[in-house]
């Protein structure tokens, strides 16, 4: 049982950190820092802007949730090396 917490926690913690960093890749592809990279916006007499990106906010909420829920599992972990023979 120890082991499979632990393990679990583990990839909870990798899970989370990996979504987190897939969240970041999307709020910097889809910002406005995209529009100098198109090329129909660099042709003379064409003017590009910016209007708006749908809130990102529940996803926010769910990292933190990750990282919420790991903090569980961690506590998790340490219960479950209290039941075991390697405590003394």
């Amino acid at each position: 049982d120890l082991a499979i917490t632990a393990i679990t926690a583990f990839l909870w913690l990798v899970s989370t950190f990996a979504w987190a960093k897939a969240l970041a890749d999307i709020k910097m592809s889809t910002g406005a820092s995209v529009i100098a990279g198109i090329e129909a916006c660099k042709a003379p007499g064409t003017t590009c802007r910016f209007a708006s990106v749908t809130s990102m906010r529940t996803l926010n909420v769910s990292v933190v949730f990750g990282l919420l829920n790991m903090v569980l599992w961690g506590g998790n972990v340490w219960f479950v090396y209290k039941d075991t023979n390697l405590h003394n």
